[in-house]
């Protein structure tokens, strides 16, 4: 249900959480998340349109975020770059229908919903500190590498 851009904001926005105050450049960070540094381009100018990064010129420059990781939902990122589509009307433009959802658009909407509730409680500090096996992001491709040509 989400797309590959709003995967790409949230993993731009946990790099920059956990790195958070300092800024990093578009190069530092399509290489902590492994996403293509043109595409990433693209995905941060909307972030930062949406009031989610600020991007700082100069030395020591770079992207950073706008609020602190306690401060930041997954819903303002996810409603930078690509905001959920609550349904409100009938998608198929029934007049009989109207504002009276039929039952499968209706339940889309209440999965909408929960989406978008479950987003909004959750902030980049929670992703952070969540105890797991299983880091939101990999310290530096090249160290995956390093790591299997040490056992090979």
């Amino acid at each position: 249900m989400l797309s590959q851009t709003v995967e790409y904001a949230l993993r731009a926005v946990v790099h920059l959480a956990s790195v958070a105050p300092e800024a990093r450049t578009t190069e530092q960070i399509a290489t902590a998340t492994l996403v293509p540094r043109a595409y990433l381009s693209k995905v941060l100018q909307s972030l930062a349109k949406g009031g989610v990064v600020l991007s700082t010129r100069g030395l020591g420059g770079g992207m950073s975020l706008v609020k602190k990781p306690e401060e930041l939902t997954i819903l303002e990122v996810v409603n930078a770059v690509e905001p959920i589509q609550r349904i409100h009307t009938c998608p198929l433009g029934l007049t009989a229908h109207g504002v009276h959802l039929c039952p499968l658009h209706r339940r889309v909407d209440n999965a909408l919903a929960t989406m978008e509730e479950a987003f909004g409680q959750s902030t980049l500090a929670e992703i952070l500190a969540e105890p797991t096996k299983s880091i939101p992001l990999c310290p530096f491709p090249n160290e995956k590498m390093k790591t299997k040509k040490a056992k090979a």
